[in-house]
């Protein structure tokens, strides 16, 4: 897929060059890697933001449970004594 960006800085564009030139790559090749570590990088951190919402949830969850445990464990015990 092409993609074209109009408008950019020359100092910018002169940065790319250098930063393709030491690499010993073109600039497209340099934009193309900077832009799909972006896109990916992106999709990761979505990734990890639903992941952390996952783990809240079992982490909630878990905490419900240990309290129901705990009323079961206090139930018995009472049942336990009469």
């Amino acid at each position: 897929m092409e993609l074209k960006i109009r408008n950019v800085d020359p100092f910018v564009v002169k940065t790319f060059d250098e930063m393709a030139k030491k690499r010993s790559i073109s600039r497209q090749e340099l934009l193309n890697s900077i832009l799909t570590t972006v896109a990916y990088e992106h999709g990761k951190n979505d990734k990890e933001v639903l992941l952390e919402m996952l783990v809240q949830k079992n982490i909630n969850a878990m905490e419900k449970m240990a309290d129901r445990v705990e009323q079961l464990e206090n139930l018995l015990s009472d049942l336990m004594e009469e």
